[in-house]
């Protein structure tokens, strides 16, 4: 098993624009193979500044729904209207 951290910092004034897509996101999580559990944090010192933490399988899972075209589909929109830079993923493996 594996956890993923996704951090996203979204344009000011957009936060429950993220919020809400995020709905969309976690559907598409949840039916990617692989994927167990998924939840969007808020910074509470900086509200344009989010972190989703997934579990998955293994990370060949992970990287496959990052390849695949929902994924796509949710960050393209995410990119052009809501996000204010590129998202940093990292990867954490358990023992």
């Amino acid at each position: 098993m594996i956890t993923v951290g996704m951090n996203y910092r979204v344009i000011e004034g957009k936060q429950q624009d993220f919020e809400s897509k995020f709905a969309g996101v976690l559907a598409a999580l949840r039916a990617a193979p692989g994927h167990t559990e998924s939840t969007l944090w808020k910074d509470v010192a900086d509200g344009a500044s989010y972190l989703i933490t997934s579990e998955w399988s293994d990370e060949d899972a992970f990287r496959a729904f990052i390849s695949s075209q929902a994924f796509r589909d949710v960050t393209n929109w995410g990119k052009e209207q809501i996000l204010a830079g590129r998202p940093q993923h990292k990867v954490y493996k358990n023992s």
